[in-house]
């Protein structure tokens, strides 16, 4: 009876010893997550400060900042396409008064020039389609310009990419070589140069259309693509 109880208090023991020994190393892995997260903060918000501070340079007169730099108060209920002065305050330090006020266009931000205002641009759409065709994509007004709205939309872009291929290029293969089909394999266009290469250029009829199909930019690359 006696070892029974001193084996079952040898066994309580040893559960209460493990039971703080993993309250233990929980505390302390807590404390190391706390302390990676701490300092991840610290590295993120000097990151963000680093970021802020190139972007919003303190060398630079008040007025010529970016948009991200200040804050102004637009009036929504000026006349479209007239010029009004807007109210614009720093919200970094810079050289000058903070407070200034800016003459801009009346207009919405998607309604800013093509220059004022930056696109993303895509490839493997037809560009050499008839009429050239369109792809919506996101275009961001560029800093310094000063719109109405939201300065990020959604707007549709012409086609105009090019694979690399030349004009010229192509229509000197298909005036000396377009019988065996070197420009269709040049544009890419591989089951018609196979045809015109087995057919010999279709007895120089094939020949002839390819040369004037490529001489009016009618004959393009097979991905769609402009000449260069």
């Amino acid at each position: 009876m006696n070892g029974s109880l001193g084996v079952l208090l040898f066994v309580l023991i040893f559960m209460f010893r493990a039971s703080c020994e993993e309250a233990s190393v929980e505390g302390e892995d807590v404390e190391v997550k706390d302390a990676r997260e701490r300092n991840g903060s610290d590295i993120l918000s000097s990151s963000i400060s680093s970021a802020e501070e190139h972007n919003c340079p303190t060398d630079l007169e008040c007025y010529k900042l970016g948009d991200q730099c200040v804050n102004c108060d637009f009036n929504y209920s000026c006349v479209y396409g007239e010029k009004t002065n807007v109210t614009c305050q720093a919200v970094v330090d810079c050289i000058g008064n903070k407070k200034f006020n800016v003459p801009v266009i009346c207009r919405y931000c998607y309604q800013t020039e093509p220059w004022e205002h930056r696109c993303i641009l895509k490839g493997n759409c037809k560009s050499a389609a008839t009429p050239r065709g369109y792809y919506r994509t996101n275009c961001t007004v560029r800093s310094e310009i000063k719109c109405l709205g939201h300065r990020r939309f959604l707007k549709n872009v012409h086609c105009n990419w090019t694979g690399g291929y030349r004009w010229s290029t192509a229509l000197v293969l298909s005036i000396t070589l377009g019988g065996f089909g070197a420009d269709r394999f040049y544009l890419g266009h591989w089951q018609e140069g196979i045809g015109k290469l087995f057919s010999f250029g279709g007895l120089g009829v094939w020949t002839l259309v390819d040369v004037m199909l490529i001489s009016i930019h009618y004959l393009g690359p097979a991905d769609g693509s402009l000449y260069i």
